[in-house]
């Protein structure tokens, strides 16, 4: 596979340096999608390019090739020559407009071609808003990823994780792309394992503000926050369960971790699931909500574990090495994502489960929190990057890398939410 690097920098588009991502891509997908985003007509009157938004999501994906239109803008009725644009090689063309109404809002029109066929394949308009023009940008972008892969985009989905400045712990929720990045909750204590609720409007969450780890749910849209695992000992590892009634937690009641399950509301006893005279950690959901996926060392070293939610017999999934943790199950239950420790690096893997083949997917070596997303495409992990805690993000299958990094402090502990609600 050819590999080259981009460094797109987003120094052109009029946001604080604080803000700003670096992305890395060193590796592309095996078939590039070449296409041309032209500028918008009236894209000047946006407080964001709308153009310069959709190439920069397409980019990172590592499935499109740029084609340069630099010094053009068209909007969605333009006469377009479709054989000028297949010569100058460009496969697909997005062209649109944006202009300003006098209510304040903004009517955003776009319009996607293939010019091979020599047809339209997609046309929109919307209205939003001048804070919504970024998100604007993401549904466009989505609507042009879904036509062209056949997968549903991603673009306007949010991302948690943790920043920490200083001895400060900042959980952070950010568009799909690290922009608008907005704190849900702060403390000079450790917050580490952020988990999404399946309709992406709370995060579960561990805080050490207590001097011990307890697990909150917070509400993204009121801030209000909410004790859900404050038990004797240790509570740790939130995973929710996909109707998002039911949560699966690591709590040390018995002495010896073990898994347990407790009501998303609050109410009622943890119900234990696992059993074992090992120490069981980092639970995972199947899809379908009927297997829970589990850490145990209770074969001597951590392993991979998964049993159904009735109980029952443990059954190992992993077996190559001896340090394999922190298992997140692909949308569709087909892969398992996990950390693995190899010739003593700790990579990123990913594991069809059916057949049982490990595929390492990132090229970093000290890799932790695995994060599909939604459309299971794609994985968010967090690593280091030249001495500092960063996330990176890869394809499932390995061939598409990109490593994000933010201006100032250090980046942990990454959870991709759901699909835009």
């Amino acid at each position: 596979m050819k590999k080259f690097c981009i460094f797109f920098l987003f120094c052109l588009l009029p946001w604080t340096v604080q803000s700003q991502l670096r992305f890395e891509v060193t590796g592309v997908g095996a078939n590039q999608i070449p296409i041309a985003v032209v500028s918008f007509n009236g894209d000047a009157q946006a407080p964001q390019p709308v153009a310069d938004i959709i190439r920069a999501n397409l980019l990172r994906t590592g499935l499109f090739r740029l084609v340069d239109s630099t010094g053009q803008t068209l909007d969605e009725n333009s006469n377009l020559n479709a054989s000028d644009w297949r010569a100058r090689g460009a496969d697909a063309l997005v062209v649109g407009s944006v202009v300003r109404l006098a209510d304040g809002r903004f009517d955003v029109r776009f319009r996607l071609f293939d010019t091979v066929k020599g047809v339209a394949l997609t046309g929109l308009a919307y209205t939003p808003a001048r804070d919504q023009i970024r998100l604007t940008a993401h549904r466009i972008s989505d609507e042009i990823y879904q036509r062209l892969t056949g997968d549903q985009g991603f673009f306007t989905t949010r991302i948690a994780y943790v920043l920490k400045r200083g001895t400060r712990f900042s959980l952070q929720v950010a568009d799909a792309d690290g922009m608008n990045a907005q704190e849900a909750f702060g403390s000079n204590e450790p917050v580490i394992s952020p988990a999404w609720s399946p309709d992406g409007t709370q995060l579960a969450y561990v805080s050490f503000e207590d001097r011990k780890p307890v697990v909150y749910i917070h509400d993204i849209a009121s801030g209000k926050r909410r004790v859900i695992a404050n038990f004797r000992g240790s509570n740790s590892a939130p995973a929710w369960s996909p109707e998002g009634r039911t949560l699966a937690v690591a709590l040390t009641l018995s002495g010896l971790q073990q898994i347990y399950l407790i009501n998303a509301d609050g109410t009622g006893a943890p119900r234990r699931l696992t059993n074992s005279q090992g120490i069981d950690t980092e639970p995972a959901f199947s899809p379908n909500g009927q297997t829970v996926y589990f850490v145990s060392d209770r074969g001597g070293g951590p392993q991979i574990y998964r049993m159904p939610i009735t109980g029952g017999a443990a059954q190992r999934v992993t077996f190559v090495g001896d340090y394999n943790v922190s298992p997140k199950l692909s949308p569709d239950g087909k892969q398992m994502a996990y950390i693995a420790r190899r010739s003593g690096r700790f990579v990123t893997a990913v594991m069809d489960l059916a057949t049982g083949q490990e595929a390492l997917v990132s090229g970093t070596s000290q890799d932790e929190s695995p994060s599909f997303a939604p459309n299971g495409r794609y994985l968010l992990y967090a690593t280091v990057d030249a001495g500092r805690d960063t996330l990176a993000m890869a394809s499932a299958d390995g061939r598409i890398r990109t490593r994000l990094t933010l201006a100032t402090g250090d980046v942990r502990e990454p959870a991709w939410g759901p699909f835009f609600k």
